[in-house]
């Protein structure tokens, strides 16, 4: 796993495909408002049925995970002073955790697919973005 920290704050954490590791292995703090782990198991684990509390929550900012399904992305991380600070690129099986900070992205391949998760509820472009030039 490959942490992007700069100026001790931690903007990205990376998940290769040959990182993965047996059992529940999560990937973000508990403190992280968008929770993401991976699953390892063999035929016949029995995951225990369970359903999830509503528990009252503060989340003041959006944090986005990105599984790179087929192809590759490109990565740019931004500061908030809207500074380039580092480019990478996620492949097939990759996964990116964006924590804190900007990020753009420029899809590398002809039928890249990604899937995206991130908190919510979303309240509009208008509110929970803003948009500077890459």
């Amino acid at each position: 796993m490959e942490q992007k920290i700069f100026d001790s704050t931690l903007y990205c954490i990376i998940h290769r495909s040959e990182e993965w590791r047996e059992g529940l292995d999560f990937l973000t703090d508990d403190a992280a408002f968008v929770q993401a782990g991976t699953w390892w198991y063999q035929k016949d684990k029995q995951l225990e049925a369970h359903w999830h509390n509503k528990v009252d929550r503060v989340a003041n900012l959006t944090q986005e995970t990105v599984i790179v399904m087929a192809g590759s992305l490109e990565v740019n991380l931004y500061n908030p002073n809207q500074e380039k600070l580092d480019t990478f690129v996620l492949h097939q099986g990759d996964l990116g955790i964006f924590l804190d900070g900007g990020h753009g992205y420029k899809i590398l391949e002809d039928d890249t697919k990604i899937i995206e998760v991130k908190n919510g509820p979303f309240l509009g472009v208008e509110i929970d973005k803003t948009k500077f030039g890459s």
